[in-house]
């Protein structure tokens, strides 16, 4: 897949399956995170992958996580079950460093850029992905069990995985009009 046709036909991929990423795939996406802009060099991101056995860890997080937030019965047993949903999910995590140049947005925002990055390496080797957020990226105990401190940020969790159906791609959007001379 060439840079262009990456770019213009990136779509998230929901149903995932078995087998998820080589090592070589896996470092790939790696490599393609580190490219993110990032000013000042922080590396403001830690990742967490979570595959096989450990994807119950996450899952047992989340778990935790929707019966303190007083969830249903029935939305507590799907919170177990969302990491399963893929055979590698990653947590993307924020950890702000304070510097006088790179304020915390800019640092979310390479974090954000990313998570993108490995979404598109992912993608560009005929794998799958899915980058969600929900309530999970924004409750504290999930922070926490994630190892993250009260300053970072959960960006979100990828999912990575074989496609179970091809790839839908969407309709490109009309995104001339948000475009407007200074």
């Amino acid at each position: 897949m060439d840079a262009i046709q990456l770019l213009t036909t990136r779509s998230s991929m929901p149903r995932l399956v078995e087998p998820g990423p080589t090592a070589p795939q896996f470092e790939l996406m790696q490599r393609a995170a580190g490219r993110a802009p990032d000013h000042a060099a922080l590396m403001p991101y830690r990742f967490v992958v979570y595959q096989g056995d450990a994807r119950a860890r996450l899952g047992e997080l989340f778990y935790q996580a929707a019966v303190s937030a007083g969830k249903t019965d029935e939305q507590c047993l799907q919170a177990r079950q969302l990491p399963l949903r893929a055979p590698m999910v990653i947590a993307c995590l924020m950890q702000y460093t304070p510097h006088d140049k790179v304020p915390r947005d800019e640092q979310f925002a390479t974090t954000a850029c990313a998570t993108l990055l490995m979404q598109q390496a992912a993608f560009a080797q005929g794998l799958g992905a899915i980058w969600r957020t929900g309530w999970f990226a924004e409750d504290a105990r999930v922070l926490a069990g994630l190892g993250g401190a009260e300053t970072d940020a959960v960006v979100g969790f990828l999912y990575v995985g074989t496609p179970a159906v091809p790839t839908p791609i969407k309709p490109e959007k009309a995104i001339a009009e948000k475009f407007s001379n200074g």
